[in-house]
């Protein structure tokens, strides 16, 4: 499968990928387009094309996914693949008459969207726990598992309150009006 692709990259700098030769599946268009056309199928498996691979069909989407989903969770790639795979689900979204490929994929990344905000969500989790326990001391049990429960909107809100609080009384009476 071959998709047309527009980007920031100049030609000279593609042209420079394609001599270290791991853009093999670039070809070019005239000077005056100003364009390369990918053929996904013929990049090799690397993580730098990882995120072009992701917009492929068939094997070649699979594998991209694949190596995705085995990626460590600190690789430095894997962020930034996520977060272009996140844009290409929620444009997929959006799109009322999906090709049954893009509804598959959709439903492949789903577990890895999940995991991401999962991960978002307990990062933010401690991170306001840190900042309570500095704020007004530490904070116990029942009120951690308070602030667990909370949704993203939710602890957005208490990391802004939290520094008009003085004392753990302040924090319960917040988490009571949630």
């Amino acid at each position: 499968m071959t998709r047309f692709i527009h980007d920031k990259f100049s030609k000279d700098y593609l042209e420079e990928l394609l001599k270290e030769g791991w853009l093999s599946g670039v070809h070019f268009l005239p000077d005056a387009l100003r364009t390369p056309i990918v053929a996904i199928h013929q990049l090799p498996q690397t993580p730098e094309t990882l995120w072009l691979r992701l917009l492929g069909r068939g094997s070649v989407q699979s594998q991209a996914i694949v190596e995705l989903q085995a990626l460590p969770l600190n690789y430095p790639y894997q962020k930034a693949t996520l977060e272009l795979v996140y844009n290409l689900r929620e444009n997929l979204r959006v799109n009322q008459e999906l090709e049954e490929d893009d509804r598959e994929l959709i439903m492949r990344l789903e577990p890895l969207y999940q995991r991401d905000r999962e991960q978002a969500v307990s990062g933010e989790q401690r991170l306001i726990i840190r900042q309570l326990n500095r704020r007004i001391g530490e904070i116990n049990a029942s009120l951690i598992e308070g602030i667990k429960g909370l949704s993203i909107e939710q602890l957005e809100n208490l990391g802004e309150a939290l520094l008009d609080f003085s004392s753990v009384a302040d924090l319960e009476t917040w988490l009571n009006q949630q």
